[in-house]
């Protein structure tokens, strides 16, 4: 924001105001001309001090805009830098500690007494802690029955979070998580947080794990009986023993069956002449 004493006092204005005001009623409230506080106001948009809202006309004409202040603690943004400098250079290991960190932060805030017993649970409860928070959150028309979705629209320290995401989400992920948990979802919803999906929008994403864990439950048992039904039908298969039937010896009227050895792999010889003597030498030979 620089050394602004006009931009100083417009975000103090803003941060008194109990509603949105436009460039026009701040000018009438500082007496600066209404293209002068234009541009004060556009520098503390693109500093994520202010946010812009669009507001119904006076009448006929187009949609006014109004500017409302974001709020957040002083020095916020100075300390997160510094203790994002000391966490080391490992992304990993950086992210890991933030989002410890941001458990921590949410152990020690007021999680309400919202029970979470279903998704919708879980994303009021998130709604609200983001809001209180300051970071506008809105639910986003995309969201479906298996995960819901929310979009931030005004992270107070999003300047830094472009340039240290895994320490700044990481904080933020880990409070999320630990707010839920402390209302009941611990191990039923799993939190992910989606930074910059547009240059001034993150998305938080939250999923119910039981759902998924059941569906995983079905596709192992499903597996599992495929495979014992296949080692059953395996057991039930006949042996490779090949069966010949040769008539009787001495006996030209009837036949019995002759089993091979599997070993041999070979068929008796059909005997067509009831000599004895023909029997006895084929019988010598096998």
């Amino acid at each position: 924001m620089s050394d602004s004493w006009p931009r100083r006092r417009l975000l103090a204005i803003l941060r008194g105001a109990s509603e949105p005001l436009d460039a026009q009623e701040l000018a009438r409230i500082t007496g600066q001309h209404v293209t002068t506080v234009r541009f004060h106001l556009d520098v503390l948009t693109r500093e994520s001090l202010v946010r812009q809202f669009q507001q119904p006309p006076r009448g006929r004409g187009r949609p006014r805009i109004g500017y409302s202040a974001v709020q957040r603690s002083v020095g916020y943004q100075e300390l997160a830098q510094v203790l994002a400098d000391q966490l080391g250079p490992d992304p990993r290991r950086r992210s890991e500690a933030a989002i410890a960190a941001g458990r921590a932060w949410g152990a020690k805030l007021d999680a309400g007494d919202h029970r979470v017993e279903s998704l919708e649970d879980a994303k009021d409860v998130t709604m609200t802690l983001l809001s209180e928070l300051g970071f506008a959150p809105e639910r986003d028309p995309n969201e479906t029955a298996e995960q819901a979705l929310i979009r931030l629209t005004a992270c107070p320290l999003r300047e830094l979070a472009r340039t240290h995401s895994e320490v700044v989400c990481g904080v933020h992920l880990g409070l999320i998580k630990e707010v839920l948990d402390r209302n009941g979802a611990r191990g039923d919803v799993n939190v992910r947080l989606h930074p910059f999906v547009e240059p001034e929008l993150c998305v938080v994403r939250l999923e119910m794990l039981a759902r998924r864990e059941q569906d995983t439950r079905r596709e192992t048992e499903l597996r599992r009986d495929t495979e014992l039904r296949r080692e059953s039908e395996l057991r039930r298969e006949p042996d490779n023993r090949e069966v010949a039937t040769v008539p009787a010896v001495g006996d030209t009227g009837g036949s019995e069956p002759l089993i091979a050895p599997p070993s041999a792999g070979r068929v008796a010889p059909q005997l067509r002449n009831g000599d004895p003597n023909v029997a006895k030498q084929s019988a010598q030979q096998w």
